[in-house]
């Protein structure tokens, strides 16, 4: 049995890259699809964030002192092809997922509507939020951190290259400890790079706890789900 019904993951567009510069690299997505349908085959509701730096960052040289809101803009644009290209991904492996949307591009994908993302949820589809909040400034960590709050998530799950919060970091330090639990209160004393500030303080201030984990370990997403020891558990 799941230990959480509705969860929130929040992918990192470099998530998707692998081992390559930028861009999509496809065993990779196809990995990650299927860590997520084997959550789905235990009875969970997921819901994803996804981001966009493996497109967006993959042109930085060109927006060189662009303004922040359009470069943001562009970024939320990324975001939207990371989620057609994971969508159509779930398709192929039997999955039925739906894109929403932040940003209005109803030719391609639908925008998101909250009542209609619940409905899907208990349908049992997967559903991907793409183009962050809509709005500059804003990163897809605070997007997962509003959307988890908004679909009623029990948790939010961040997926990242390390399998957990670490005393120190742990490329650099070998004495680093991972935490298996730590407190909202305790992780911003201590200065803990969890999430962003915004979303952070989000998800403290709508009691939503955090979990941070290793996408690149096999089985890492269904072992959270369960309930078992893995990565790091930010809790109030």
């Amino acid at each position: 049995m799941p230990a959480y019904k509705r969860i929130l993951l929040k992918l990192s567009g470099e998530a998707l890259m692998g081992d390559d510069a930028f861009g999509i690299n496809r065993a990779t997505i196809v990995r990650m699809v299927r860590e997520v349908q084997a959550v789905t085959k235990l009875g969970c509701e997921v819901a994803v964030v996804i981001g966009g730096g493996n497109i967006f960052r993959g042109m930085a040289g060109g927006a060189g002192g662009m303004d922040r809101a359009t470069a943001d803009y562009m970024g939320m644009l990324a975001t939207v092809m990371n989620a057609l290209a994971l969508a159509d991904t779930m398709r192929q492996e039997g999955m039925t997922a739906r894109v929403m949307s932040a940003i209005n591009i109803e030719q391609v994908v639908e925008p998101y509507v909250r009542p209609k993302a619940l409905q899907y949820l208990e349908e049992g589809k997967v559903v991907i939020f793409a183009a962050g909040t809509g709005n500059p400034f804003f990163t897809t960590d605070t997007a997962a951190a509003l959307r988890g709050a908004e679909i009623g998530a029990q948790i939010v799950l961040k997926a990242t290259k390390v399998d957990g919060v670490y005393t120190a970091d742990p490329n650099k330090d070998p004495q680093a400890t991972r935490y298996t639990t730590i407190a909202f209160d305790e992780a911003i004393a201590r200065n803990l790079q969890v999430m962003d500030a915004t979303a952070f303080a989000l998800c403290r201030d709508q009691r939503l706890p955090i979990k941070v984990f290793s996408i690149n370990k096999p089985g890492a997403l269904q072992r959270v789900v369960l309930g078992e020891d893995e990565g790091t558990l930010v809790h109030v």
